[in-house]
Parts: C-alpha cells; sequence; structure tokens
C-alpha cells in the first residue's frame, strides 16, 4: 500500500471522520478559556455537493467619513458591492482542488467582500500597512511638545484621563468627542518635560448614558500591571516611554527563514524549575540555550499579551498591546527575543484574536456599556459570547475593530521583532457555531455554507496579507480543527493565506492510543493513515504531544506510559523495569515518526523533550493558589544518572537529523508498507527510509525493506543506540545493499510497489532511519558521511557529564575496552557506560 502526498493532488488516502468535543472538559474548568475540542479529522471527495446559497445572509460595507480617514460598519445592503470590477472566473484554488468547484459562488462572494474592505482601506487609510499603524493615532502618543491620547468609545457621553500625574482628577483634562466616536485630548508638556511621566499608572474615565462613571485601562495601553500585595486587585495602565537610555536596543538582525520549522512551544512564566513566575529575562539566559542545543530553530512563546487571570494559560487576553507584566517589562521581553536570535532562533508569539477576556474592570470588554455592535468591539447578544470559553467574541467587520487587530499584529511585528504567529481558535473564527458541538466529517458543504463566518475569513485574510507584506519571511500557523480547505494556501489564490496549519488530530490519536489500547490493539494502517492525512499543498506543523494534552487532570505521553515509576525506576544505576523499557522506547518512536511522517513542521512542549512528567496546573482556587506543578523540572534531565537524559538526547538527534537532511521540508513521502502482523510501518521521507517497528517482542532479522534509489544504506539515526537508553542491537557500520525488486517501470512487479530492497536487523520497539551513501564521495570520507557521523557526534557528546572519579582499576579496564572500540561512536556509547560504573563505585564507596 503506497500513501504519498507527492502523489495525491488533493489529500492522502486517509478518509477519518471527525467529531466535536471539548478536549479535556471535565479537568480544565477551572481555565478561564476551555478550548473546543481537538479532533481527528478527515477530508472527503465531495462529489455531488450542492451550491450554497447565502441569500440575504451577506453584509456589506457603508462607508462613512471620519477624521481618522475612514470608518465602517456592517449593514444589509448588497449594493455598494456592485463597484468591484474584478475577474472572478479565475479563482486559484479552484485550480489546486477541482473538488471545490461546486462552490465557486461562495469564494466568489468571499473575494468580492475581501477586494471591497481592501479598496475602501486604500482610499481612506493609505493602503492596509497604514491601516495597521493604529498604536500611532490611538492610546497615547509622544508628540513634540506634548503627549495625545485618543480612545474610541461612542458610546461614552463623557471622558477624561486620569492618573498619577493628575492625583486621579480628571476634572482638569476632560476629552473631546468626534462625530464618528473617537476620544482625543493633548496634554502639553510642563517645563519642558513630559506630563505624564514615564512608568505611571494611567485609567480612561468615561459616563454611561445613565450617568455613571467608570473608569478603564486604555484599549491601546503599552503595560499594565498590578499591585502584588493586593488579592485580586485591578490592573492599571501604565504611560510607557522610557528614556533612550533605559530603552532595549537590538543588537542582532532576525535569522533567515527555516526551511522547515521545528518548534519549541514554551511559556516562560512556568519555565523555572522552582514553584514561582519565572522572568523574561531568566527564560532568556536559561532556557533558551536549552532550546538551541536540542536544536530547534523556532521559540512559540505563551502567554505574551497580559491577562489577568493567569490560569487561563494567556488565553483570556485583557491587554492587547502590552506584554504580560508578571515576567518583566517590555524592554525584558525585547531582550529575550534580541538574545533567540542571537543563537540563530526565530520567535513565533501566540496571537489570540479569536476572543477577548469577559473581565470588564481590566479588559477591552469595559468599553461595551450596551451599545450596538457597530459602536462596539463585539457583537451583541449570543453572537458576541462564546459560551464555552466565557468569553467576548470580536465584530470582524467593524472598521475599529480591523484597525485594532491588524495594528496589534504589525505592533508585535515591529517594536519587539517577532518573527511570526500561531493564531489561537481559528475554528472558532471561522464559523458562526465555533465549532461548538460540530461533527467536521470532511464534507465541502460543511466548511462553505451560511454557517461560515465570512467577515472573520476576510479579517484573516487581510492578516496574512498584511503580515507578509511587512515581513515576507514571516511565518503564520492557524490553529485550527476543522480542516477548513484552502486556510493554508495563499490569499492570492483565495486562500486565508496561511504557512501552516496545526495537525491537531494527531496528538488525539496517539492519546488515544496509549490511554485505551493494548500493545497488540495498536494499528500501522491507521497511525501511518493519521500522520498522513492532510491536505496536498497545505502545510501542516505535527505534533505527538502539546501543552492541551498536560493540562491539569491529563497527563504527557510519558507519565502515561510509565506513570508511578517515573519517580521511582528512573535511575541508571538499576536495570530498567519492562515499565521504563517500555515507556521510553515508546516514548522516542511516537514522536519520531510524528516528526517524520506528521506534516512539514514539528512542534513540542516545553519539558516533553525529556519526557516531563505530571500535568500543568496552574495556581487557582481549586489547588490553594500553588505553582507546584506549573514549573519545569530541569533537574531531571540534568541528572546524569537518571533516563530522563536519553530521552532528550534522542529529541535533540531527530532534530539534527532533520537539519542534516531537511526531512520536514521534502515533498517525498511513500509509505510502502504497514503490516499489522509485524507491527511495522515502513516509509520513505525526502532522502531517508524508516522502518518503525512496534512489536513489544518480535525481532526480525533479515527484514526486507522497499526503496527507491539502488545503492548501499547504512544507519543515520537508530533509537535503540546505547546513548540513547537502548540497547546497541543495530550495527551503525553495516552497509545494507539494496537489490532490484521485479520488472523496471512496472510498480505492481515491485515489492511493495517500489523498485528497490535491502535487508535490515529490527529489534522490538525500535526505529531506524537509513541514508543511502553517496560512494563517489565515500573513499574521501565526503560530507554525506561526515554528516551522519556529525549526527552522532553531537549527540553523545552531552549525553553525560560528570567529573572523572579517581578509581584506576576501573579505569585501565575501561581505558582497555575503549581502545579497542571500533569507531567513534562506540567509544562515545563506553563513555557513558563508564560513568554508571563509576556512579556506582562511587555511591558504593559512601556506603
Amino acid at each position: 500500500m503506497i500513501s504519498s502526498l507527492a502523489f495525491n493532488p488533493l489529500v492522502s488516502s486517509s478518509f477519518n471522520i471527525a467529531t466535536t468535543t471539548t478536549h479535556n472538559s471535565e479537568n480544565k474548568q477551572y481555565l478561564a478559556k476551555q478550548k473546543a475540542g481537538e479532533l481527528t479529522l478527515g477530508y472527503q471527495n465531495p462529489n455531488g455537493c450542492k451550491v450554497c446559497s447565502f441569500g440575504s445572509k451577506g453584509s456589506i460595507y457603508e462607508m462613512v467619513s471620519s477624521g481618522f480617514k475612514g470608518v465602517s460598519v456592517m449593514t444589509d445592503d448588497k449594493s455598494t458591492m456592485s463597484f468591484v470590477e474584478e475577474d472572478f472566473e479565475n479563482i486559484g484554488i479552484l485550480n489546486v482542488d477541482s473538488s471545490l468547484e461546486p462552490f465557486r459562488d461562495h469564494f466568489k462572494y468571499r473575494l468580492k467582500k475581501y477586494l471591497h474592505q481592501k479598496k475602501l482601506i486604500e482610499e481612506y487609510e493609505g493602503g492596509l500597512e497604514e491601516f495597521a499603524k493604529g498604536y500611532l493615532k490611538f492610546g497615547f502618543n509622544r508628540e513634540e511638545d506634548g503627549i495625545s491620547y485618543r480612545e474610541w468609545a461612542p458610546a461614552a457621553q463623557e471622558a477624561q484621563i486620569i492618573g498619577d500625574f493628575n492625583g486621579w482628577n480628571g476634572s482638569n483634562h476632560p476629552m473631546e468627542k468626534d462625530q464618528f466616536g473617537v476620544w482625543s485630548i493633548k496634554i502639553p508638556d510642563a517645563d519642558g518635560n513630559p506630563a505624564i511621566p514615564h512608568n505611571s499608572r494611567v485609567k480612561f474615565r468615561f459616563k454611561h448614558s445613565d450617568g455613571v462613571w467608570v473608569d478603564r485601562i486604555p484599549a491601546w495601553i503599552k503595560y499594565a500591571t498590578v499591585d502584588p500585595t493586593r488579592f485580586a486587585a485591578p490592573y492599571d495602565g501604565v504611560y510607557w516611554d522610557p528614556p533612550l537610555s533605559e530603552r532595549y536596543q537590538f543588537k542582532h538582525p532576525r535569522p533567515p527563514k527555516p526551511k522547515a520549522p521545528r518548534i519549541y512551544e514554551a511559556h516562560v512564566g512556568m519555565s523555572s524549575s522552582e514553584p514561582r513566575i519565572n522572568s523574561y529575562r531568566e527564560f532568556a539566559d536559561d532556557i533558551l540555550p536549552r532550546i538551541r542545543e536540542n536544536n530547534y530553530n523556532t521559540v512559540q512563546l505563551m502567554a505574551v499579551m497580559e491577562h489577568s487571570y493567569y490560569a487561563s494559560f494567556g488565553y483570556h487576553v485583557t491587554n492587547f498591546f502590552a506584554v504580560s507584566s508578571r515576567s518583566g517589562s517590555p524592554e525584558d521581553l525585547k531582550y529575550l527575543i534580541d538574545k533567540a536570535h542571537s543563537l540563530g532562533l526565530q520567535v513565533l508569539m501566540d496571537v489570540i484574536h479569536s476572543h477577548a477576556s469577559n473581565n470588564i474592570t481590566d479588559g477591552l470588554n469595559g468599553f461595551d456599556v450596551g451599545q450596538s455592535s457597530q459602536q462596539s468591539y463585539f457583537h451583541t447578544g449570543d453572537r458576541g459570547y462564546h459560551k464555552l470559553w466565557d468569553s467576548r467574541l470580536f465584530n470582524y467587520g467593524n472598521w475599529e475593530v480591523l484597525r485594532f487587530l491588524l495594528s496589534n499584529l504589525r505592533w508585535w511585528l515591529e517594536e519587539y521583532k517577532f518573527d511570526g504567529f500561531r493564531f489561537d481558535g481559528v475554528t472558532s473564527m471561522l464559523y458562526h457555531h465555533h465549532g461548538i458541538n460540530m461533527a467536521f466529517t470532511g464534507d465541502y458543504n460543511e466548511y462553505f455554507s451560511e454557517e461560515t463566518d465570512v467577515d472573520a475569513v476576510v479579517y484573516l485574510m487581510l492578516a496574512n496579507s498584511l503580515v507578509h507584506d511587512i515581513l515576507p519571511d514571516a511565518t503564520v500557523i492557524a490553529e485550527d480543527v476543522s480542516g477548513m480547505p484552502g486556510l493554508g494556501r495563499q490569499v492570492s489564490e483565495m486562500g486565508i493565506g496561511f504557512d501552516y496549519r496545526l495537525a491537531m488530530a494527531i496528538p488525539d490519536k496517539w492519546i488515544d492510543y496509549v490511554k485505551h489500547k493494548k500493545d497488540s490493539e495498536w494499528s500501522m494502517k491507521e497511525i501511518s493513515l493519521n500522520l498522513t492525512n492532510r491536505r496536498y499543498t497545505e502545510k501542516c506543523v505535527s505534533y505527538a504531544e502539546s501543552h492541551d494534552q498536560s493540562i491539569v487532570g491529563d497527563k504527557t505521553i510519558a507519565f502515561l506510559l510509565m506513570d508511578e515509576e517515573m519517580y521511582s525506576s528512573m535511575s541508571c544505576l538499576t536495570d530498567a523495569s519492562p515499565t521504563i523499557e517500555r515507556g521510553i522506547s515508546l516514548h522516542k518512536m511516537i514522536h519520531f515518526i510524528t516528526l517524520a511522517l506528521g506534516g512539514e513542521g514539528y512542534l513540542n512542549f516545553m519539558g516533553n523533550e525529556f519526557g516531563h512528567p505530571e500535568w500543568i496546573d496552574f495556581p487557582r482556587e481549586g489547588n490553594g493558589w500553588s505553582y507546584e506543578k506549573c514549573r519545569r523540572q530541569w533537574n531531571l534531565v540534568d541528572t546524569n544518572h537518571l533516563r530522563y537524559k536519553f530521552m532528550n538526547a534522542f529529541d535533540r538527534a531527530m532534530n539534527l537529523l532533520d537539519d542534516k537532511f531537511s526531512i520536514l521540508a521534502s515533498t517525498k513521502q511513500i509509505v510502502s508498507s504497514t503490516n499489522n502482523e509485524d507491527k511495522v510501518i515502513v516509509f520513505e521521507r525526502g532522502d531517508l527510509v524508516f522502518v518503525f517497528n512496534f512489536h513489544p517482542e518480535n525481532t526480525y532479522e533479515g527484514y526486507k525493506v522497499g526503496c527507491d534509489l539502488p545503492g548501499k544504506y547504512r544507519v543515520a539515526l537508530d533509537s535503540d543506540a546505547r546513548e540513547f537508553g537502548g540497547h546497541g542491537r543495530v550495527g551503525h557500520n553495516a552497509d545494507h545493499f539494496t537489490s532490484p525488486e521485479g520488472i523496471p517501470g512496472v510498480p505492481e512487479t515491485n515489492f511493495n510497489n517500489r523498485p528497490n530492497s535491502f535487508k535490515v536487523l529490527s529489534p522490538p520497539r525500535t526505529c531506524v532511519a537509513y541514508y543511502r551513501v553517496d560512494e563517489t564521495q565515500e573513499e574521501s570520507n565526503g560530507p554525506n558521511l561526515d554528516m551522519v557521523e556529525e549526527t552522532f557526534a553531537a549527540v553523545v557528546t552531552d549525553v553525560a557529564k560528570i567529573p572523572d572519579v579517581s578509581m584506576e582499576s576501573e579505569d585501565s579496564n575501561l581505558d582497555r575496552i575503549e581502545d579497542n572500540a571500533e569507531d567513534a561512536v562506540d567509544a562515545e556509547i563506553v563513555k557513558v557506560e563508564r560513568e554508571v560504573v563509576r556512579d556506582k563505585l562511587e555511591e558504593d564507596a559512601d556506603n
């Protein structure tokens, strides 16, 4: 059986059924945000699908002039659509997937709305990039002789600016309102100095229609803090305009965009080994080197935007332009990003534009005082409220909402030098039902109907256009569980414009297998199909587990596999128990096959690279506001005699393998065998051949595997190597010569439809990648061989680091073994064994 993304113009050969559930909701009720369920996705050929009718559902834009060049609100009149004169017949995405042809009317409608909105922005704002400079107009801005402050609050009756600078009495600082609801004031300098001192508290005070005055944090505030000595104290806006001497100056350019992202997903606050909130600078100095050492090329930062409720994991944003003050100042975050760039790491931000915190006191929701959607950031009524997340939903058809959100993206790119974004909750944005209780079966009618929120789709198209115009090398990823076709195609083709979509079905499948299936019940075909089930030409980021899989009540893969034995049986000084042996072996295999077969990018959550035990539990009322499980136990991987180091070393090695062979970036992906009886999966990705033996007991000698190119193959990476906690059963110096199979050019006569084959040794619960030796360079030890030797050498160098112990008799015996080692890899293996022996001797001496 062949499953090849390179051959199929639409999808892989798998057709799964997707159902929407709330992932682990029974254990995450304390979170302010509960994500809609991660799904097992599938795609079906929608032959015979009917064309959707939109009727009067569609709404358009009505222009209103303003002092800021343009304000647009939603109406139900279609008349203004007619001025857009474009060729709507040549919609590029239909050329990529002809199955979308029945939905041409939908794409034409979407295109009209997109072009219309873009034309209005160009006419009234000077273009999309100028429109996205809203932070230079709204909020606080330093001018030549004073500070200007502007706020959009059309429902307010009166408004003032208050803060430390005026003793929180705004009577002398009233604001003026224009005809479009924008309040403004200019506060002149005092004696040549800004009237509002840097790092002083400020708020926006305004009066409701019922005459009640309320204080709110400015919507465009750049920094917000809370009094740490007062429990549940409200946040204050902070005027942030440090003198030049205190501003962080970036020293390093952005690194080049990698061929494929290997992403390390991290939460700065919980990155300390101590039960406390970590800082941006500590993360930069202590954690970034670990990430670089494990050969990741991208860092994805969670919870950057300010959120008043720490346990929301950063997903209930209160202040969209402000960095989370728990971990430091804006200048500290800049230090972190610059440090990452110096290490060659790109930095992505987890951006939340799918919803906003329901918090009235501290957040954007506080500006909603009962006005209509045209006067608010959010929809009114049920449409403006997410029932599962307890949060407010943006009105993406509102001009000022577009200005706010698009400017927000530009702000993070330009002020902080982020290299791109991971958009959270995209499924909720794409559909009016937000994915709640929705079963996505792959029928295209589910994606293109009246349930599609075209306003949100147009916003995402504008956002992706903007980001890639400002930063062509940006990486933008969508968290979408529905699998909407075209999400990962360019806007110019009438796609939505994302570079990647998260392959969210993969981790759910692994959790299901590890939790509910015996080893004998693992289906090789189902595993393969789940990993390859993605749309051709739309790239995915695969991952075996992210933060979602370890929120309180759930467990990491390692913890599910080994559970309580991780507390008592991880020492290298004793033989591994069957549970630990199985757990470490499967942990390596699951992560490696996910990287090698699951997508065009790879993601790992902080700590999972070494099998972090336990779950993530943020301080909350239910746990006595404890930080005990809101941290990462780096000591486990740093302790040389613990087996966590083996999983970490393998993680480092498989990332390095991709670095050397560009596995993720390769479009060649062919699964040639999924043998359920043998429990073996064989596939090719790029120039490598992979053999995964999931059988718990069977060793296969002379196991025949198919391949494309003839020649000589050797081991590139072996999970059973001793430096990865294995038994060293696979010979790394063995040459595997191919034999031709069947009639050239007649696939059905070949072995597993492959024109060549070679034989390997495949021990149980192991995975091995083989590379083809370039024999023209072999004699001179050319770059092909050097590449593989560097991979192993780099991995084993830091697997174990313990100072020498003076044990002369044992040293002399070990020296003789090391001298007789056949090659550098075996010598390094002996060094690891040597250190274990020394540990035992030290322990005996102490006793």
